[in-house]
């Protein structure tokens, strides 16, 4: 309307009443906050849980030793030692003292095919491991095996008899053993021709035999005299060194005389001893020449029948086995018995039937494959004649 004022009407402002909250109330909804983000926390946690990759189970090591068995089976003697002969188990007189006296014993035991390669951790051998620990020294494995095992000796000596037994065994080795390393050493034939060694096969090589037995002369033959040499022996000729080996046989002799053992009839340490260092010298190829071994058989015939008689009472059908062709490492363990071959007339008849059965099918199958051809072409016939 012309002329009219318009009274504008004052508008308040709407205020809200700010909600007037207790300390309990904030109180509540902080904690309400708190608990909301520890759950959201906790929800990422189980997520990255879930995410990472599962950690990898711990596999506990096995156990080393320090001996070269690892696999070792608990109370079974692993022995170390030299290689087989034709003529003899072992041409070392204390290699073959430790395996036989562990036959004598019965006790179980396994050579280790180590091509003469290992050593102790004195660089001896022989030595053995049992229960992951290594024993060397024969004197000293005889020792700590009689104890484990509570095993001795067959013949009980008196007093007297251990005094006489110490003196001939301290002359056999410390003695007489050099009068034999000087004869090994001084001539390679007197090892090779002598126990008709292979060395090839000794030491698992496949060098020149040309070349093995070089080797072998300057390193193992020469050092044998170097040892004998140390011993006092070094001035000796060849004929002084077989003359003290029989002075040392003949002593042996005497003291066995016409007793089957040393001491009466069940065998001693010092037998075995005796044993083990006379078989060397009886068991020498008899086409080539040793002083000793002859002498042995002459005039000490006595104990060439001691030497056959601890060989059959500790080794017996076995000896056969770890010489000769054979030289077997382990004649004493059971071998697997080889399954028995097919019958080759078996194998050729089951092959005839096989083959008639399948000429059988393929005539079957030509038959019906020709039935089928039939068929189809009278069926042809048949449509043509109804157009």
């Amino acid at each position: 309307m012309a002329g009219e004022t318009v009274v504008e009407t004052p508008v308040q402002d709407n205020k809200i009443e700010e909600v007037v909250k207790t300390d309990k109330e904030v109180i509540a909804e902080e904690e309400k906050e708190a608990a909301a983000q520890l759950e959201e926390k906790k929800d990422e946690e189980k997520k990255e849980e879930k995410e990472k990759p599962a950690p990898k189970e711990k596999v506990e090591k096995a156990k080393r030793f320090p001996v070269f068995k690892q696999d070792f089976e608990a109370d079974t003697v692993y022995l170390y030692q030299f290689s087989r002969t034709p003529l003899i188990p072992s041409v070392s007189p204390f290699s073959l003292k430790v395996e036989t006296w562990l036959k004598l014993h019965n006790i179980k035991y396994e050579n280790v095919d180590h091509k003469m390669k290992l050593r102790s951790k004195k660089g001896q051998l022989p030595f053995v491991e049992l229960n992951g620990e290594e024993i060397c020294d024969s004197n000293n494995i005889i020792e700590v095996l009689a104890a484990k095992f509570e095993k001795s000796m067959p013949m009980e000596l008196t007093a007297e008899q251990k005094n006489v037994q110490y003196a001939m065994i301290s002359m056999v080795e410390n003695h007489f053993h050099w009068a034999k390393v000087h004869w090994n050493c001084r001539d390679i034939n007197n090892m090779l021709k002598g126990y008709k060694m292979d060395l090839a096969a000794a030491v698992g090589s496949k060098l020149p035999a040309a070349l093995l037995n070089f080797y072998f002369k300057h390193s193992f033959l020469r050092k044998g005299l170097r040892r004998v040499k140390a011993q006092g022996f070094g001035a000796s000729t060849n004929e002084e060194m077989d003359t003290m080996g029989k002075g040392d046989i003949k002593v042996l002799s005497d003291l066995l005389g016409d007793k089957e053992f040393m001491f009466g009839d069940e065998p001693s340490l010092l037998d075995l001893i005796v044993f083990s260092h006379l078989a060397p010298v009886e068991f020498v190829e008899k086409e080539h020449s040793c002083a000793m071994r002859d002498y042995l058989e002459s005039d000490c015939t006595n104990l060439v029948g001691h030497i056959n008689r601890m060989k059959e009472r500790c080794w017996g059908e076995h000896w056969a086995n770890a010489t000769g062709e054979e030289m077997d490492l382990n004649p004493h363990i059971p071998k697997p018995v080889p399954a028995e071959p097919e019958k080759v007339e078996e194998k050729v008849e089951e092959k005839k039937k096989e083959e008639k059965s399948s000429e059988k099918e393929e005539k079957k199958e030509d038959e019906k494959e020709k039935a089928d051809e039939k068929k189809e072409e009278k069926n042809k016939e048949e449509k043509e004649e109804k157009k």
